[in-house]
């Protein structure tokens, strides 16, 4: 771009609303003094030649811009920005038009040659006279622009581009009376007011206000603080509307736990990822939305999370039973899986469901109560039925009560009074009939569906991809016993001389179980009167047992047998415990007592350190004993005392052994006694203590006891201990 243009140059630029001569141009300049103006030179670049050039800041301004318009350029490379997370779609869309303008304004500088200033404010001119080609969202992202602003923008483009975002909502945001007021408590309380009932208007909410805070409230302002008048209904409308919006989540988390669980809490989308076929199912069940001529159904579904095959069963009653018959039908069409994820619901923590899962070798895994997104998969495949399936076919009552409501206003309020719900809502299937259309569902439509979580393949396709190894059970009779009623819903029982009892009936085992034992039972599906009796841990078979009157048997027959049976097991029993019982006799288990503890024989106790007790009545007790006439000797001591007083020298050929202390326990008195003996036997005397107490501890009961049980005779043996 030239800067110093001659008059013809000028004229040739054919500039709107200016002379298109060089004649005309002339004249303009004469008239208008342009070489007196100071921005008018000799004509340059040129030998020997003559005339003058003129700056351009001498056309007017609306010719100077179109002459300056055609130096603009706009690339669509200009476009290309970062993205950044951390700031809001409005702050984006302010930084990314500043910095387009910044380029922009920097290519039109370089074409011009111009000065940085002196571009940048020819630039915003043109900017504002519409001479920049940008596009729409760039104009309205930036209404103005200035040679000061462009030169702001072009350092913090250098140095920190996000200091180039601006939200003009952010700028105000926090600073209003109900946000300041009473720091912050008005604010709270509104929200709180809100969140106990969602259905107050700001209207509600402003009185309740009103009556907490008063007319007035404490705003916080930059002089301090001043008391302001409460804001009026319109601010308290606005306010709660921008609340919902910031704190919407939060809100909803209080005001409905479930809806938010539903929409707004984060998943962990793939988190049931599994490797092999079978290696995971869902089961869950939900009523149907399709009403029957037998009433209305529940539905339990069954999902492969490798495959994504479902199997679906109606049942009349959500019951243990109906998941032992699904689980049953998938395993004849799947084979066994690993694991099976279900909920706390009573039909699958049976024990039947226990049982059977236990029984075939199946993990059970229980989520978390009151979290169904942990069995997500199972939870959405049940939606899908009630949408795609059940909303087509005759009966569909809705999938919650307003659609119910919905379906009922198809007709007037005086065609459908008095009309029962089978008129109402055309039902024409019966529950056998949607169990076909569930089966022809899950097989024909939802099968050869592209799924998303299979990267858009099938169901069929995956399943039939899988080239690993699939279990599967071969004897389905013993599938159908597993299967079997648990009888009396636990199916434990304890046998008495009655039988088993199950509800009101006996049931009399067939020589597999005795009066006193824990047995597992189960019904025979094919007859009411019989049982199928296992241990009472479900796994060991032991025999049947039948209920004459159930089963049409004679009574007598059957305890006949039952007796024959019982005698049989008890003599295989009684023959062994006879034939151990003769080599046990009463000395057998009085010695095998006495070596059991004989080592605590050698075991000595601690002294113990203490003081003598004393109390009045125990000082009475003392004078009475001391009062008390001795006990007169028998006619044996007697003697033996005069013996031993009549003694006048003692003898000197051997001295008598004596005992440093009496024995305490009845094991070591006798074996005292016996010590004592056994010195007498040798010939050795006894001192006048120990002799008078062994003669007084051999007429003692214990003393006696214990030579019985050695099988001596004690009146034989005992032998008055003597002085020679």
């Amino acid at each position: 771009m030239r800067l110093w243009l001659t008059v013809q140059e000028i004229s040739e630029l054919m500039l709107p609303g200016f002379p298109a001569s060089k004649r005309g141009v002339q004249k303009l300049a004469d008239r208008e003094g342009w070489i007196s103006s100071g921005l008018s030179r000799p004509r340059q670049g040129r030998e020997g030649g003559g005339g003058l050039e003129y700056h351009i800041d001498l056309l007017p301004m609306a010719q100077k811009l179109a002459y300056a318009r055609g130096f603009v350029r706009f690339d669509k490379d200009d476009v290309r920005t970062e993205t950044d997370l951390t700031l809001s779609p409005v702050e984006r869309r302010a930084r990314d038009a500043r910095l387009i303008l910044v380029k922009v304004a920097d290519r039109f500088r370089v074409s011009t040659g111009m000065q940085a200033g002196a571009a940048d404010d020819l630039f915003s001119r043109l900017y504002q006279d519409g001479g920049v080609a940008v596009p729409d969202w760039v104009k309205t992202a930036c209404g103005t622009v200035s040679r000061r602003s462009l030169a702001r923008w072009r350092q913090l483009s250098r140095t920190a581009r996000n200091r180039l975002a601006h939200d003009p909502s952010k700028a105000r945001k926090g600073t209003g009376v109900l946000d300041r007021a009473e720091d912050g408590e008005l604010r709270s309380y509104c929200l709180a007011a809100y969140a106990a009932n969602q259905f107050l208007s700001a209207k509600h909410i402003r009185n309740v206000a009103l009556a907490k805070f008063g007319p007035t409230v404490l705003v916080e302002t930059s002089k301090g603080q001043k008391r302001m008048p409460l804001p009026p209904l319109r601010t308290f409308q606005n306010a709660l509307k921008t609340w919902k919006q910031e704190l919407g989540p939060a809100l909803l988390k209080i005001t409905d736990p479930d809806a938010y669980k539903s929409k707004a809490q984060f998943v962990a989308t793939g988190a049931n990822k599994v490797d092999r076929l079978n290696q995971r199912w869902e089961i869950d069940a939900s009523p149907s939305d399709v009403m029957t001529r037998d009433g209305r159904r529940n539905i339990y579904a069954a999902i492969d999370l490798y495959s994504r095959r479902v199997v679906l069963l109606v049942t009349d009653t959500a019951r243990a039973a109906a998941v032992g018959l699904l689980i049953r039908k998938c395993l004849l069409e799947w084979g066994v899986p690993e694991v099976i994820k279900t909920d706390n619901g009573s039909d699958f923590t049976a024990k039947s469901t226990v049982c059977l899962l236990e029984g075939l070798g199946i993990e059970q895994e229980l989520s978390t109560p009151y979290s169904p997104e942990q069995k997500g998969t199972v939870e959405r495949v049940i939606g899908t039925f009630q949408r795609d399936c059940a909303a087509t076919l005759p009966g569909f009552i809705g999938h919650s009560v307003a659609d119910r409501k919905v379906i009922e206003n198809r007709k007037a309020f005086s065609a459908r009074l008095g009309t029962d719900d089978a008129k109402l809502f055309q039902v024409e299937l019966s529950a056998k009939e949607l169990q076909a259309e569930a089966d022809r569902w899950a097989k024909e439509q939802y099968a050869h569906t592209p799924h998303a979580g299979l990267k858009r393949k099938t169901p069929f396709q995956v399943a039939n991809a899988w080239r690993g190894d699939v279990r599967w059970i071969e004897d389905t009779h013993a599938l159908d016993v597993l299967l079997a009623p648990v009888a009396g819903g636990e199916g434990l029982r304890r046998v008495t001389k009655q039988g088993i009892r199950v509800e009101h009936s006996f049931y009399l085992p067939l020589g597999c179980a005795l009066p006193g034992q824990d047995v597992f039972c189960r019904h025979d599906p094919s007859d009411l009167g019989r049982l199928w009796v296992f241990g009472a841990d479900g796994e060991t078979y032991l025999g049947e047992a039948v209920c004459p009157e159930l089963a049409g048997l004679d009574p007598a027959e059957v305890i006949a047998k039952v007796r024959a049976g019982q005698k049989a097991v008890e003599e295989s029993f009684r023959n062994d415990i006879a034939k151990a019982k003769r080599q046990i006799n009463p000395r057998t288990i009085a010695e095998a007592q006495r070596e059991a503890f004989k080592h605590n024989a050698d075991v000595l106790a601690f002294p113990v350190n203490g003081a003598a007790h004393n109390s009045v009545a125990l000082q009475a007790a003392k004078d009475v004993g001391k009062r008390r006439t001795a006990t007169p000797l028998s006619a044996q001591e007697q003697t033996l005392m005069a013996e031993l007083e009549g003694r006048k020298t003692p003898s000197t050929s051997r001295k008598p052994a004596a005992l440093n202390t009496a024995p305490q326990s009845p094991e070591q008195r006798f074996a005292w006694a016996m010590r004592m003996e056994a010195r007498l036997a040798d010939g050795q005397q006894l001192t006048d203590a120990d002799a008078l107490r062994l003669h007084r501890y051999q007429a003692s009961s214990e003393y006696r006891g214990y030579r019985l049980l050695e099988g001596t005779d004690p009146q034989k043996e005992i032998s008055s201990p003597t002085v020679r």
